[in-house]
């Protein structure tokens, strides 16, 4: 058994198909067990100083946020609005790979567990190539992170590469390191496979989720991009079989919403829709 599996396996035992579904207004089996976040660049509204955005973000029911690496360059200021709201930096997203020892240090001093990582595919080399110094860049800075207590964690994009979930975890078993999971999202996979099958086949490698519709009609009528513009629970998404999955894994832990922003209306309007396809409240 890979050392990140004996790990995995033991910290379990210690701790003990496209149309849209309708939606429920009753708490679900997955109420208390998804923890909500969203990303900073969704919060349009910055006309209060930061540790009162983030106490008004908190209110709309959230308890996280991930802002991108570079803007959380003022770890200072970050620090004093996460302590004035009570808001948590969960996570740190868009973390260069010639800086996740750095990365490592910034989200360890603002408190957060996890760093998110998106694989680029640099097709001037060959799909190999990538696929071996990627890892290696990964392996490298693992330890380190491994000893902080942090978490690097790839997620799937569309780069044309790790876009199937046998791919990403092959990709994530060869790094070998408990330090090393997924942060998966469930929108991304729509253009290519199934959602709950991702979940069923990564399992626990899972340790956060990013949440963003995908319709693949409009998607195929208007543009690729045009698929991640509907509400969540509106679209492609069968949300009730992601949540099977996410249940049969006993998943527990972060969602961030990663879908357009705006003010804190809109804002409200997106905690509103997790709580739906969660069925959180």
């Amino acid at each position: 058994m890979q050392r990140r599996q004996f790990l995995q396996t033991s910290g379990l035992l210690a701790a003990g198909m496209f149309a849209a579904p309708s939606l429920s207004s009753a708490a679900g089996p997955l109420a208390g067990r998804i923890r909500k976040s969203l990303k900073w660049s969704m919060v349009r509204d910055r006309s209060r100083p930061m540790g009162e955005t983030l106490a008004k973000v908190k209110s709309l029911g959230y308890e996280g946020i991930e802002p991108r690496f570079a803007e959380a360059e003022d770890v200072d200021a970050w620090q004093q609005a996460r302590d004035e709201s009570g808001l948590i930096i969960d996570g740190l997203v868009a973390v260069p790979f010639d800086q996740l020892k750095e990365g490592v240090d910034r989200i360890k001093a603002l408190g957060g567990t996890s760093l998110l990582l998106v694989v680029r595919y640099d097709q001037k080399k060959s799909y190999k190539d990538n696929w071996q110094e990627t890892q290696a860049a990964i392996k490298d800075a693992a330890p380190y992170a491994e000893q902080q207590g942090i978490k690097f964690l790839i997620e799937n994009v569309w780069a044309s590469f790790l876009i199937s979930p046998m791919d990403m975890k092959t990709y994530v078993d060869e790094i070998d390191s408990p330090a090393v999971g997924v942060h998966f999202d469930i929108g991304n996979v729509i253009r290519w496979g199934v959602a709950e099958h991702w979940i069923e086949v990564l399992g626990n490698r899972i340790k956060k989720l990013d949440l963003k519709e995908f319709d693949l009609n409009v998607a195929m009528n208007e543009g690729l991009r045009k698929g991640f513009g509907m509400p969540m629970g509106t679209g492609s998404v069968n949300w009730k079989a992601v949540r099977e999955e996410l249940l049969k894994m006993k998943f527990s832990g972060w969602a961030a919403a990663e879908v357009p922003g705006g003010d804190m209306d809109r804002i409200a309007e997106v905690s509103r829709q997790m709580d739906e396809v969660f069925e959180l409240a």
